[in-house]
């Protein structure tokens, strides 16, 4: 679904990552770690385009990324759910309005998804704050509400990056659990963190792979969790 082929990248003449392989199988679940400043949130960019290979090449549904205009990747990004590790909302529109932008953005019609928002605003536990603000929001509030956002498209592939960094252990958990019923729905799912806690507690819910990425390179870390 998204393969890494030796792939490669240096920014400003300092290589960040370097012979960099990897296949993202349908309905697989990673999990990324790694250092802080290793290269999680670059290799999560290279996943949909955001970045592009300084050598190697990135495929996504049997295209390559490179090879794409503005449109093609436009839409091939609408295949792909990204929670970015720093969640930005508009804040002058209500949560409900934030978690829909990308069905407005594509211009969908807004009176036939009405109740698949719902539905979703619902599954993530934010049914009594669709008319909250974001300033509004506690922390686990906006992770949960980026992780909505980043799905309401359906998307094929969930990438998210250190979706429970600022959140506490149970929030983290919550998060978890959504993310594991994202993958039994049969969406690939690749997460980025770096707490081996969470990772460990993972175990009883999904089978995973944990890649590591250490001194630029990307390594298996062991056998299914």
């Amino acid at each position: 679904m998204i393969s890494l082929e030796q792939v490669g990248y240096s920014y400003s003449g300092k290589e960040l990552l370097s012979d960099v392989s990897v296949d993202l199988s349908p309905g697989s679940f990673h999990f990324l770690t790694g250092p802080s400043g290793s290269g999680k949130t670059t290799l999560i960019k290279l996943c949909y385009g955001a970045l592009l290979p300084t050598v190697g090449r990135v495929r996504a549904f049997d295209a390559d990324l490179a090879a794409l205009d503005r449109d093609q990747t436009a839409l091939l990004r609408r295949r792909v759910g990204v929670v970015h590790q720093d969640c930005r909302f508009l804040d002058h529109l209500p949560l409900a309005d934030n978690i829909a932008l990308p069905l407005i953005v594509s211009g969908r019609d807004m009176g036939q998804e009405n109740t698949n928002l719902t539905d979703l605003m619902h599954w993530v536990g934010l049914s009594a704050r669709a008319d909250a603000l974001p300033p509004e929001l506690s922390g686990g509030e906006r992770q949960r509400a980026a992780l909505a956002r980043a799905v309401i498209m359906s998307p094929d592939v969930i990438l998210a990056d250190e979706p429970t960094g600022n959140v506490d252990w149970d929030m983290s958990q919550r998060l978890l659990k959504l993310l594991v019923e994202l993958n039994r729905m049969g969406k690939t799912v690749l997460v980025a963190s770096h707490d081996l806690a969470l990772i460990r507690a993972a175990k009883n819910q999904v089978q995973a792979r944990v890649l590591r990425i250490s001194e630029k390179r990307l390594q298996l870390a062991g056998a299914d969790l």
